[in-house]
């Protein structure tokens, strides 16, 4: 017989997982002009990434020591890529480097410091080829119940958006110098069922009211999916792209800052059948950033490995996007560098010098 209390227990975890997750109905409907996959909810990295060859092909993932950032960074090396994985720990950084067959190197990254963030961003753009994709996946899940702020910014806006919004600046010049360079921003359902309903709240980004774990978590990858919709706007005419994803709901270590009792659920949730394996949840980060006909597809948001439009929320609200870069680069601007041309790094300026002496 089932104990009556477990069972409530458990039937109450799974629904407080739920609706943490942002799991619910919207509507939805595929993205008209956006090529559509044979993949769906049920595929899994390797499978959509069968036949690629990405030799020669260099590769950034943040987030990269456990859950889908792994699986991410650990399938694109499988497919010839050189990875660099970045992780708040070095040491944790390259244990997952090590762990995977192919050419992968660590890199330490700390979203909340932004001195960090330039620190590894330099670190890229002086001693490695210039980046083919960029998979801006790390992420933060608070579950305190109360605010906490990064620089003044609350803790999930600045680490989530803020953070890969700086690193993503100070590499495009080296992005621009790939045969195709490729933006995945690793965003949420969340951000348009946990997310305020007005939207981005520019007057309150220090959480000061109407805080909430889930709200601010929405709050966060709102900002992610309206980040790569600008950006790919701002990208028009260029050789690279930035969309946004949804991963699907996995149980991974983002929960680790959760209450006891919130684990649990995530790992009820699980056991019945309400997420997705990481194999699975790595699918579509590896499909947008490698599938052959996603060339010129730019500021979509994917969800199982394919482009869908939502009507509710604001994924898709131009003017709010506009506006979030702006104040964006308002609240981070002293970390930011301007672009006038490809980032040549200091080895590949010395070669063009030698080769225009040569040919004097």
């Amino acid at each position: 017989m089932i104990d009556r209390r477990r069972f409530l227990q458990a039937s109450g975890a799974a629904l407080a997982a739920a609706s943490l997750t942002g799991c619910g109905g919207a509507d939805k409907a595929p993205t008209p002009g956006v090529p559509r996959s044979r993949f769906d909810e049920d595929s899994t990295a390797e499978e959509v990434t069968a036949g690629v060859n990405l030799d020669g092909k260099l590769a950034v993932v943040t987030g990269c020591t456990s859950g889908i950032g792994f699986e991410t960074m650990r399938v694109l090396a499988l497919r010839g890529a050189h990875v660099l994985g970045t992780s708040r720990s070095l040491a944790r950084a390259d244990a997952a480097c090590q762990r995977v067959i192919g050419v992968t190197s660590p890199l330490q990254l700390d979203l909340a410091d932004l001195d960090s963030v330039v620190t590894c961003a330099d670190k890229i753009r002086s001693a490695y080829a210039p980046p083919d994709i960029l998979v801006c996946n790390a992420g933060y899940l608070g579950g305190s119940g109360e605010p906490q702020l990064v620089n003044g910014v609350e803790k999930h806006f600045a680490i989530n958006h803020l953070g890969h919004f700086v690193l993503a600046n100070r590499l495009m010049g080296r992005l621009y110098m790939a045969d195709q360079g490729r933006i995945v921003v690793v965003s949420s359902r969340a951000a348009y069922l946990r997310a305020p309903e007005v939207g981005i709240e520019f007057d309150n980004l220090d959480a000061s009211r109407d805080y909430d774990d889930r709200r601010a978590y929405g709050h966060s990858k709102l900002a992610n999916a309206l980040f790569a919709l600008q950006l790919g706007k701002l990208l028009r005419g260029t050789r690279i792209t930035a969309n946004a994803l949804h991963p699907g709901v996995i149980n991974t270590e983002i929960d680790r800052n959760l209450n006891g009792f919130m684990q649990t659920a995530f790992a009820i949730y699980a056991a019945v059948g309400g997420t997705k394996s990481v194999e699975e949840g790595a699918a579509t980060s590896c499909y947008v950033a490698t599938a052959p006909q996603l060339g010129s597809t730019s500021g979509q948001y994917f969800e199982d490995c394919n482009a869908v439009t939502v009507a509710d929320g604001h994924m898709h609200n131009e003017l709010m996007a506009e506006r979030l870069w702006q104040v964006s680069d308002e609240l981070v601007g002293d970390y930011l560098i301007s672009h006038d041309g490809p980032d040549y790094n200091d080895f590949e300026k010395a070669m063009i010098e030698r080769r225009n002496a040569e040919q004097q």
